[in-house]
């Protein structure tokens, strides 16, 4: 029976502490607690080792400490108390309150973020940096996938280099009736300089700095709340580049941006960002790629 309480014991002890909790059995088993007032002494004994045995826990050394920083709910500037700059109103009647409230946005924007397939990496120029044949797969994969969901996609937005063109092209014959859009500032480049640094990928300070402001550009123009115009819920394919991918998700996410080369995404994968009217943001998959089969999955 002893025995039987200790290993229940055991089951919920740290690894090393195991140890001692057979150690404490072993020297009870020899008589070596003693037996000052019978029984009751050995167990009082027993349980003093296992106390021992046990770490202390304490809230400030196992529960993450907050960073301090708070939710900024208007990181878009698009609440109507922003939107006024503080004009006074001619008449007196209108309640300020209530057209606050007729200008607040009230439906959800979906964004999946598409990358782009595989392509040629010997290409010397973006016009040969065409997709593979196993991107031209990939890309007939994400197309079906999207069309699976049964969502009805308002647009189609891509980067105008090569393959993001190609890659929309293709998963745009998945989709009837869906518009296609070309944008320059949806092109790969270097967001900003990650932390941790690496050492295989070193672009110049003046690289960061042009391509910094046009992806963040890019992040300002399509990553918002709805207009206030807008009605029903809305989706949104953009196919574009990882980096550019990964930026988005840690700006609308409020993440620090140069976190963005610790993500990862498979070429054809899915990311979906929802933006809610009160201006919370859900990232619901990132680089979802589970509808390929393994022999497809690249990360190139």
């Amino acid at each position: 029976m002893f025995y039987r309480k200790t290993l229940k014991l055991v089951c919920g002890l740290a690894g090393g502490s195991v140890v001692l909790v057979f150690a404490a059995a072993a020297a009870d088993s020899r008589g070596l607690f003693g037996d000052l007032r019978g029984g009751e002494a050995g167990r009082w004994s027993r349980l003093s080792v296992l106390r021992a045995a046990q770490p202390a826990w304490t809230p400030a050394i196992h529960t993450p400490s907050p960073t301090g920083h708070s939710w900024d709910f208007n990181w878009d500037k698009r609440d109507p108390s922003s939107l006024t700059n503080g004009k006074k109103k001619e008449s007196s009647t209108e309640d300020p309150s209530s057209e606050q409230d007729n200008g607040k946005p009230k439906a959800t924007r979906n964004i999946l973020l598409i990358r782009h397939s595989q392509y040629n990496l010997s290409g010397l120029s973006d016009k040969e940096r065409i997709l593979t044949p196993l991107g031209r797969e990939q890309a007939e994969l994400t197309g079906s996938r999207l069309a699976a969901l049964g969502i009805k996609y308002d647009v189609l937005i891509h980067s105008s280099m090569s393959r993001a063109t190609e890659t929309a092209n293709i998963i745009s014959k998945h989709l009837e009736g869906v518009d296609l859009v070309s944008c320059d500032l949806l092109r790969e480049g270097a967001p900003i300089e990650p932390v941790p640094p690496v050492t295989h990928w070193k672009p110049d300070a003046v690289q960061y700095h042009e391509d910094g402001a046009r992806i963040e550009a890019a992040f300002r123009r399509y990553i918002h709340r709805a207009d206030t115009k807008q009605k029903e819920d809305s989706y949104e394919i953009i196919v574009c580049h990882a980096n550019v991918i990964r930026y988005f998700v840690c700006r609308a996410l409020q993440f620090p941006p140069e976190g963005w080369l610790r993500m990862g995404l498979n070429n054809g994968s899915i990311t979906w960002l929802t933006i809610r009217p009160s201006g919370r943001v859900a990232l619901r998959t990132l680089g979802d790629s589970g509808f390929m089969p393994p022999d497809k999955l690249t990360r190139t």
